[in-house]
This record gives C-alpha cells, structure tokens and sequence, in this order.
C-alpha cells in the first residue's frame, strides 16, 4: 500500500522550521511495511494545497496531511479537503463542546475562531483529540483515503498511532497486502561516496534483479558515508533474515576492495566504536588535543558509561603547554613525532592504558611550515608508538571536525590489531 505525505505551512518553505513530521511518518510507515514514496511541501494556499492533495491521490492509495487545522485564517486543510471530496463543511457540536470545555478547564474563555476547528468535511471521521484542541480527519475519497493531523508533533504522533496505522493496516490486510520493511545501516569512514558505488556497483545491480533489497547511500557530512539496506518480507523475521544475509555480503566486498572502512551499524558513532573495543580489552584511554581543541574528549564523553574507559583529556593548546606538561621536544609541534610524544605524555600524565594526540593548522593560516587542513594524529597503545599525517578539506570549522572523527577513526583502527 502506497501512502504520500503532504506537510502543509508556509514555514516549511521559508525554512523555519524543520519538517520532522514527514521525517517521523516515513520511518514509522516502512517500518510497518507501508510504501512512501513522494513527500510534498505546500504552503498556505488554498488552491495549491487543492492541488498537492490531488497530485498525492492521483499516485498513492493514502494521503497523510499534517498542518493547517489551527483556528487561524492561514488554517485552510479543512476547506481544501472538503473541495477535493466535492462536498461543504459541517460544524460538528461535539467538537466545539469538547473545545469550549477544554478552555474552561484551563481557566480561559474560547475564541470563536477556534470554533473553526469543528467544521468537517461531510461523510469525515473524527480522529477525537487528546493532546490539543484540533481533531484529526478521515476522510474517503472513492477506494482512497486522506488523514488529516495537526503540524504538532506530539499530537500528529498520538493520532497517527492510535487511529491512522491501524486504519491503514485494515486496508492494506483488505487488500491482501502483508508485509515488512526494516533498513540497516553500515556506517563507513575513509572513502568517498564515489568509490563506495563503483566498488558496490555489480552487487546493486545484482539485488535489483533478484531480491526484495534495494541499497542506497546517504552523504552524512563529517559523520562519513552511511550504505543503506532495506529489504521487504512476509515478516519481521525474514527481513531481519535477508538483511543479515546482504550485511555481510556488503561488508565482504567493502573489506576486500577497501579495507576496514565500516565502524557502525545503525546509530553506533564512531566514538561508541572506539568505546566498544577499548571494554571489550579491558582499556582506558587519554587523550591530547591541540588542533580539535577538546572536540574528541566532548565526543567520547557523549557515550553513556564513558567514565569506565575514559580517563579524561588534556587540550594542550599552547606550544609550551606541550613542551611543559606532555613532555613534548621543544622545536615545530606540527609534527608527527610531536602527536606521538602528546599521546605518550597524556597517557602517563593521567595513567591510562592507551594515549592519543592530535595536532595540526586549521587555517587559514600556515603554521611550522604546514599547510591549513594538515594534521597529525598519534597513538601510544602498548608498546607501538606510532602516527598518521592527513590531509583534510574545508575551512577551518570542517578541519577540526574532520580532525576529531579521523583521529578517532585511526585509533579504532589500531585498537582492531590487538
């Protein structure tokens, strides 16, 4: 069953506010086996409104709407869905009692233009209203159906819930249409969205021609590249069977062609990555920052549980802080002896079992001969005292946040050795 989305406000368009409600819709839509594959963004005009509604219907078998059934004027979901199904408005009582009530309850008097919010397209179910003042709608349209929510997430979610899924689900059963969708996600760092393709390139085809798995890339800025799996099956189990399958048949071939560039599945960070290997040794970790300027200290303690493995952090910013603190040899601290010497002295300096320093020219600036983007990352874990020179894009923002998550990335790396 193929269900559109239609956000209707003004905002969205001028970038206001962000659209989460159709972000929210879609996961839960898959993740119940319902196909969506067009979202639409209107803003509050009864004759455009008119016509996303009728574009929606002409290619799905549901239309879900949020927004627009405020009290206001700019309100007009009500008006221009009621145009759709060629039928008027109808005030429902109940609704402006329930309304009328709920103000009372909360020691004010209603507006009459919240009375509004009662008129209903004729031959329209009431979706009742428990978070807020304006109710939902369902309405027939022929053998197709438009949902009407209100724009506020919170109640758009309840109403969704315990109303709309389980009305799209009867009708998708009607239909004899069962199924799941599940979508995994393997998160890669170190190459490009480019070379990810062409490397995966015979396996997509492949899954195109034989499978219910479609895979997709999602570019996730300095979070790296995410390859996204998402299979469809009778049930949950043989989706999660299929994924499982085509997981390690991906990771297969990533491996073999690039190396060991998946840190992540899901929503593991790289920083969770790292904080996985070092419990699993029975590891703590220090580290050294100069250039990240305390970004990869604030990106471990994020993990819940950090305090076990994590010893804490030293932002040796200033080069004499390095020469008096981390033991560093005086001279150029742009260097990979340098981040070798920051990660031995932290480690020592809060007696920890592994060591990590950072240092390197954000920009825009040239520093101890080194061009900006130029940066070191050094590693003291056991006896290998070791260290990798990057070369890193963008403005001196990007450069630093490159800078922690390459860091972190090449300790994982090496963590992956013992």
């Amino acid at each position: 069953m193929n269900v559109d989305i239609v956000a209707v406000g003004t905002e969205l368009l001028l970038g206001q506010i962000p659209d989460t409600n159709s972000q929210w819709l879609g996961q839960e839509l898959a993740a119940h086996g319902l196909s969506s594959y067009f979202h639409q963004h209107v803003g509050d005009n009864g004759p455009r409104i008119v016509t996303a509604i009728r574009t929606a219907l002409a290619r799905a078998d549901a239309v879900i709407i949020c927004g627009g059934l405020g009290p206001t004027q700019d309100d007009i979901t009500r008006e221009a869905v009621a145009e759709v199904m060629n039928v008027p408005l109808v005030r429902d009582p109940q609704i402006v009692e329930f309304i009328t009530t709920l103000f009372a309850e909360r020691g004010r008097v209603m507006s009459p233009n919240n009375a509004r919010q009662a008129d209903v397209p004729q031959g329209a179910s009431i979706i009742p209203q428990r978070r807020g003042t304006a109710p939902g709608l369902i309405c027939p349209v022929g053998h197709k159906v438009i949902y009407c929510v209100p724009g506020v997430p919170y109640e758009m979610q309840e109403m969704f819930e315990r109303a709309i899924l389980p009305d799209l689900e009867a009708r998708a059963a009607a239909r004899g249409e069962t199924a799941v969708i599940r979508s995994r996600v393997l998160r890669t760092w170190g190459a490009a969205e480019s070379t990810l393709a062409e490397v995966l390139d015979a396996h997509v085809q492949e899954l195109e021609n034989s499978s219910n798995v479609t895979l997709a890339y999602l570019a996730s800025g300095i979070e790296g590249i995410k390859v996204r799996l998402t299979a469809r099956a009778a049930d949950e189990a043989a989706a999660l069977e299929v994924l499982a399958r085509e997981e390690a048949r991906v990771r297969d071939i990533l491996t073999s062609r690039l190396g060991d560039i998946v840190f992540g599945v899901d929503d593991e960070t790289m920083e969770h990555a790292v904080a996985r290997q070092l419990i699993d040794r029975g590891l703590t970790l220090a580290v050294a920052e100069s250039v990240t300027g305390g970004l990869i200290a604030s990106r471990l303690v994020a993990v819940s549980g950090a305090s076990q493995w994590f010893r804490g952090g030293i932002v040796s910013y200033a080069s004499d802080v390095k020469f008096d603190l981390l033991n560093v040899d005086r001279g150029p601290v742009v260097s990979g002896r340098a981040a070798e010497q920051m990660a031995v002295g932290v480690r020592e300096r809060l007696g920890a079992d592994v060591g990590l320093g950072i240092t390197g020219v954000a920009g825009p600036d040239s520093q101890d001969g080194e061009a900006p983007g130029t940066v070191f990352v050094g590693w003291a874990v056991g006896d290998v005292i070791e260290h990798v020179r990057l070369h890193l894009p963008g403005d001196r923002p990007r450069v630093r946040q490159y800078s922690a998550i390459s860091a972190l990335d090449a300790l994982r790396r090496q963590l992956d050795q013992i």
